[in-house]
């Protein structure tokens, strides 16, 4: 039986660190700041266009000329990286989705702007993946209902070295195609781009918690779903080795997605590799604390708080958040 201590009075009182705000301040373990945010964005093939997604309040779908304005005043709030998602032209979809790697392209041309009006103050970053251009929807070639992992991995890697000559400094592969973060690599170094980053979806499960986003994206499959290529939520193992295998082809940075399920995932991978450590507080992550903020349920301000810190906490470095703009703009840290 284990011994009872019991402390007298004046001795050990953990209470005397908490006693104001500036203590616990001092004393804090962990820390949430602008520099830990990254901003998500949906950019459409128009010059001005801002379309409210409306499962994610406080959201849109923007044109070059919207996106580029809401950076400049996200950037005055101190956040000082975005991850960029495209739309095509209008009939643009084809079974190759090959208007993703379009020097033209919604995301082409905005890295290309942010980068000339904000240079190095800013971090662009690109997601590549081929569901928003693809008639499908499905993140690579389909051929009789089946995803093909070979196939799928060109149009990746020509859309990944399409972002890089547009000037983004950080491509981020999230097809999970096996074998595509050698790929993506090989194809950036033979064009000359050894320098852009590459940061690789290495953990993300087939979840429910993506809904909104398939609105915001336009990326539902037409049939079928996800499961034969996006994790199973119920192997934390698979998720390690996932991760180090990233690592061995080559991946400057690593995440894991979504992040408020998988706490124990991102520790784990945390604890498994020493590159930097993204996550993704997902849509359906999002809009959960948005609908229930906007029915008196919660507290918005202190939940969202709670819910970075915890991502913090469990070994992010970094966090891929709807809920930056806010969470600057309102002062919650």
């Amino acid at each position: 039986m284990a011994e009872l201590i019991v402390t007298t009075p004046g001795r050990t009182r953990l209470r005397r660190l908490r006693r104001t705000r500036t203590l616990r301040n001092l004393v804090a373990e962990t820390t949430l700041g602008a520099e830990h945010l990254v901003m998500p964005h949906f950019v459409l093939p128009e010059r001005r266009a801002n379309q409210p997604i409306s499962s994610m309040p406080g959201i849109a779908q923007q044109g070059l000329e919207n996106v580029v304005k809401q950076i400049g005043k996200d950037l005055e709030l101190g956040l000082r990286a975005v991850l960029l998602f495209g739309h095509p032209e209008h009939g643009g979809k084809t079974p190759d989705g090959a208007a993703a790697a379009a020097a033209n392209g919604a995301v082409q041309k905005a890295c290309e702007r942010l980068k000339r009006d904000f240079g190095d103050d800013l971090v662009v970053m690109t997601d590549v993946c081929l569901c928003a251009y693809t008639d499908h929807g499905h993140c690579g070639i389909l051929e009789h209902g089946q995803v093909l992992n070979d196939a799928s991995l060109a149009p990746l890697v020509n859309m990944a070295v399409s972002h890089a000559r547009a000037g983004a400094d950080v491509v981020a592969p999230s097809d999970m195609m096996d074998g595509r973060v050698a790929a993506i690599r090989d194809g950036l170094d033979d064009a000359g781009f050894e320098d852009t980053l590459l940061l690789s979806y290495a953990v993300k499960f087939a979840s429910a918690y993506y809904g909104p986003f398939r609105e915001a994206a336009d990326s539902t499959p037409a049939s079928g779903d996800r499961q034969s290529y996006q994790m199973d939520y119920r192997n934390p193992r698979e998720a390690v080795r996932e991760a180090l295998l990233d690592v061995e082809e080559g991946a400057d940075w690593l995440m894991v997605k979504p992040a408020l399920p998988y706490l124990d995932v991102i520790r784990a991978v945390r604890e498994a590799s020493l590159l930097p450590l993204a996550a993704y507080n997902v849509s359906g992550e999002y809009s959960a604390v948005k609908a229930a903020a906007a029915n008196g349920w919660l507290d918005e301000a202190r939940i969202v708080r709670e819910n970075l810190l915890g991502i913090r906490r469990a070994g992010a470095d970094q966090i891929i958040t709807y809920h930056a703009r806010d969470t600057l703009r309102g002062g919650w840290l």
